[in-house]
């Protein structure tokens, strides 16, 4: 893996009509460009991940996985308005980023590198969300997309959660707003099965829970890694999502989609449920729909990357 930090050669003007003078991207690349530049994956983050693909989707990417940088060169870039290096802006400043204001530093970024066409490019959830975007923006650049556990606007039951847990990180004391913010994303991202499945205590006990010390675990392990700006701005950008805004609609913005698309929902997903995948495929012309099975709800796409793998090579 090679990291990089790329500085924007001009000014990124963004959505809410304020302007990035001075940004900048940090991305990870694995594997070598080929002679024709065929051979590009483009992964793309959800919420709280990073450019270092590896270190979130292991299953997915190295050496004998499905993208394998013996013979794809695959690129990831950390999201504006992330902790992991890319430019996080003043929230005194700049009120909001969205979801288009991440792919078209993408598309600065694409340009800097002169990849051209991209092979595939693979994102769940928010990393989805951007995917879409780019795929309808630019109709052409992508050969193949991967959209995973994502939707074509962010529902109002995600706004909810999303909203939650900003009103979690107005704690006074920023590790716990973080803390408490991820233990009620945790019951989004997961969900009732897999809870009971791996959280249930087979004693007596009458407190000390193993489903309450999860939740404080799972907290504390992102306040650690985290920041509150952040998780802030990437909640609100996942909210701003609609491929639809200030086009014909949805559908229209779908439809004008020329990549192939393999679309995967999740069947136990509570927070993207499978309706809103299922609109994907109705919408995008060259599509087809994969559902998954799994008790992991929208984690999931992060957890059964052996069937993904089996999904994916089979079209």
């Amino acid at each position: 893996m090679n990291q990089h930090v790329w500085v924007g050669e001009k000014p990124l003007h963004l959505e809410c009509g304020e302007v990035l003078q001075d940004w900048r991207v940090t991305y990870s690349t694995y594997g070598t460009l080929n002679a024709d530049k065929s051979n590009v994956v483009w992964v793309f983050h959800a919420l709280t991940g990073s450019s270092r693909v590896t270190d979130w989707w292991p299953g997915l990417v190295g050496e004998g996985k499905l993208f394998d940088p013996m013979k794809d060169f695959i690129i990831c870039a950390n999201m504006l308005g992330s902790c992991y290096g890319s430019t996080l802006p003043n929230r005194a400043l700049v009120p909001m980023l969205t979801i288009r204001d991440m792919v078209e530093a993408h598309r600065q970024l694409h340009a800097h590198l002169g990849l051209g066409k991209i092979r595939v490019g693979i994102g769940g959830s928010m990393g989805g969300q951007q995917l879409l975007e780019w795929a309808v923006r630019e109709p052409d650049v992508f050969d193949v997309i991967v959209p995973m556990a994502t939707n074509a606007v962010h529902s109002a039951w995600g706004i909810a959660f999303n909203e939650a847990q900003r009103m979690a990180l107005e704690h006074p004391d920023e590790a716990q707003g973080i803390a408490a913010a991820r233990a009620i994303g945790m019951l989004s991202y997961r969900g009732y099965d897999i809870y009971n499945l791996k959280q249930t205590d087979m004693d007596d006990r009458k407190d000390g829970f193993s489903a309450s010390s999860y939740q404080r675990y799972q907290g504390q392990k992102l306040a650690d890694r985290f920041t509150r700006d952040a998780y802030y701005y990437l909640s609100k950008a996942m909210d701003s999502h609609d491929v639809g805004r200030g086009r014909t609609s949805r559908e229209a913005a779908l439809a004008g989609i020329r990549s192939q698309a393999i679309v995967f929902g999740i069947e136990s997903d509570l927070l993207f449920p499978i309706c809103e995948q299922e609109f994907l495929a109705a919408h995008i012309p060259n599509s087809v729909l994969h559902r998954l099975e799994s008790p992991y709800a929208h984690d999931a796409f992060l957890v059964e990357v052996e069937r993904i793998q089996e999904l994916m090579e089979r079209g």
